[in-house]
Formats: structure tokens, sequence, C-alpha cells
């Protein structure tokens, strides 16, 4: 069993998304651009390392690469048994559920970055990793000090993130250096996230939140404030707009996952720290990180010899996808028409054309056998909607 989970804020990298320009999933870029008021493109392409570390610039860069990469993993028929997301990252999971749309996360993701930078500029913070602790031994260290500082992050084991005025902090460092921590580092970052100094981000979000349409989500969704999983898709906003003054409990969320049966955990976007800390918390657990096509290709080809699971009810009936096997989807809502010389058994090749919708193309991403169409001549498909399933070759 397969688990999608996302990356969040940290993760960014100048020109990440260079290797997926040429892809059919870059078109994601150009839509989170129009929502978003923002050059996308720009910010994943040729953005610098100063110009990426802005808190609304490294969120929507991150979120939008994943949800690429995401689209990317869907087109091949591969689906996860569920997903969760750090920090931002739940954004980019709960949209992989169809719980929240497209649009609407993008700009959840620029209101909750301009919040959180404004809070950070209402209030000095900053925050540390504490290495080589018990969780229970931080929050000790944390509460010895006087002064403002929490745990933010549980991470993995040994690894807990924490929070605060930086004065607080520096103190708490020393405090968990002598209850036996190995190390503590201080983040670049100007805020402290997840912790009761974002308050008035969580206000101002939540307002936001009010005006999205949620719904249910179709695969299961572990919530960072409490690692569980919330089906009623009416619950997400009152538990996002906690999110920001909470601990992201991710390790226990891993536990959840591990506890659920869930043997394949795929980190899908820029980074590979969430890949880290699944190897750290979860024993025995598979870990692939995807953040180019080149990497989608290496977790294809290990997964080959095992068939996709059926994972929620709105899997097509009868369907049974391998991880060599493809779907070529919809580039646009329209009628779709097959071409004439393309029929089942057929060999499609790399941008072989296959038909079209309305007057827009289709063509195949990918090389294999066509073994059937996903949708009839005359039928009125969605953007993105899977029309043809190939078997590689």
């Amino acid at each position: 069993m397969i688990a999608f989970t996302f990356p969040g804020q940290g993760s960014q990298r100048p020109g990440m998304g260079e290797a997926w320009v040429d892809h059919p999933s870059w078109e994601l870029v150009e839509e989170a651009t129009e929502h978003a008021g923002l050059d996308i493109g720009a910010l994943l392409l040729t953005a610098d390392a100063d110009e990426l570390v802005i808190t609304r610039n490294a969120q929507l860069a991150t979120f939008v690469l994943s949800l690429v990469v995401l689209d990317a993993i869907e087109r091949t028929g591969l689906e996860p048994a569920r997903a969760a997301g750090h920090s931002l990252g739940e954004y980019t999971a709960l949209v992989a559920s169809g719980a929240l749309s497209f649009e609407d996360g993008v700009r959840l993701v620029a209101e909750r970055g301009d919040a959180m930078l404004a809070a950070a500029e209402d209030r000095e913070g900053t925050m540390a990793a504490v290495l080589g602790l018990d969780d229970d031994k931080v929050a000790e260290a944390c509460e010895r000090v006087d002064g403002d500082v929490w745990v933010a992050n549980y991470n993995a084991p040994g690894q807990v993130v924490i929070a605060g005025d930086p004065g607080a902090i520096e103190a708490a460092g020393e405090v968990a250096k002598e209850l036996g921590a190995k190390r503590v580092m201080r983040f670049p970052v100007g805020g402290a996230f997840h912790t009761p100094f974002m308050g008035p981000a969580s206000d101002r979000l939540a307002k936001a939140l009010a005006t999205v349409e949620w719904r249910d989500p179709e695969i299961p969704v572990h919530a960072n404030v409490d690692a569980l999983v919330h089906a009623d898709g009416g619950e997400w906003a009152q538990l996002l707009a906690s999110q920001l003054g909470s601990p992201v409990r991710w390790r226990q969320i891993l536990h959840h996952l591990d506890e659920a049966g869930i043997t394949t955990y795929v980190e899908v976007g820029a980074g590979g720290v969430l890949t880290g800390m699944a190897k750290r918390t979860v024993k025995g657990a598979r870990t692939v990180s995807v953040a180019t096509p080149a990497e989608l290709d290496q977790l294809l080809e290990s997964l080959a010899a095992e068939p996709v699971a059926e994972v929620h009810a709105g899997h097509r009936d009868g369907e049974r996808l391998f991880a060599t096997e493809r779907l070529v989807v919809s580039p646009a809502a329209g009628v779709f028409s097959p071409d004439p010389s393309v029929t089942p058994g057929s060999t499609v090749t790399t941008g072989h054309l296959i038909g079209r919708v309305g007057d827009q193309e289709v063509r195949s991403a990918f090389e294999g056998s066509l073994m059937g169409w996903l949708a009839v001549e005359g039928e009125r498909v969605a953007t993105s909607q899977p029309i043809a399933w190939l078997r590689t070759t």
C-alpha cells in the first residue's frame, strides 16, 4: 500500500522546475499563475535563493511543483491509499484528495503565506531543530525556560523543532543539551511558525478558509494537528486554521500510516526531507522521492512487479492499472473524437496523435500499446480526464 506525502516550506530550491518544462503536467503552472496573480513559472525556473526564501514565494512554488509532480504520477494510473502533507503540504494533500479545488488551493496558499509573513513581522520569532533527544525531554526543555518557546514539529525520532522568542530558543537549546541533545540547530527563518505567535495569521486565514467549498476527501488524509484521518470535508477549514498555531505531529502521522498498512512512502515534490523522516520513523518502510521525471520512471520501475491497489470508491469498474501502464488524459474540456488510425493494439509513440478534444489535439506523453479507450467517440470529457489506456513495452 502506498501513501503520498507532500513537503512543506523549506524544500524549495532554485531551478527546481526545470526538469518539468516540457512535460504535459507543466500546464498547471500556467493555471496557478492566473489564480495567484504571480509568475509561478519564474519562481520555479529563474528565482534565486533570496527570492525563494520569501514566505509567499516559497509556499506557492513548493505547492505548485508538488501538484505538477502529482499530475505526472496520476497520468500513469498510480494512486495512493492515503495522503498527508507536512505543514504547507497539507494543502497539497487536500487538493490531491479532491477535498479542495486547485484554484482554491492556490488562493489559500497565497493568503496563508501573506498572513504568516504579517504575523512574523508583528512578533519576532525563530525556530531551531533539537537533534538526538526524546520528544518529552524537548518539551521539558521548553517548559523549564522563562520565556515563550514551544515544540513546533514532532518530525521523527530524535528530531524535534522548537519555535518562539529568539532569546527563549537560545535558553531552551542550552537546557536541551544538558538533557542530552546532540545538537541544536537554528533555522534561517523570521517567524515562530506553529506556535501561539501565529494567532493573528490563524484568524486571518480562517476568514479565507470559510469562503471555500469543501468536499469529502476521496482518499484518507491525515491532519497535522492530531495526526488523524478526517473524512468530513467540512472539518478541514478549522483544522487548517488551527494548524498555524499548533505543532505538526508528523511522527505520529507516520505511525498511523504504518498501522494502516502503508508499506511505501512516496514524497511528491522538491526536497527529500520527508523521505528521511519516514526512514527514521517506520521500520522496514520503502521510501521514494519523486521530484523529476527521471525519478518518476524509477518509481514505476520499482513498482512494476506489483499491481496498484484499488483505493477508493471512485475507481473505474474493472480497471486494473499496473505500474507498467499509463493513462493519456484530456488536455481540455470538450467532445472527444479518437483518431481513426489508432485502435486497440496499436503501437503509440511519444507525441503520437491519438485523437482530439474539440479542436485541441490529444497526443500521448508515453510510448506503449493501446490497451483500450476510457472515453468513447462523442463523449464530453473534462480537463485531465483519462481517455486512453496504454501498456508500456
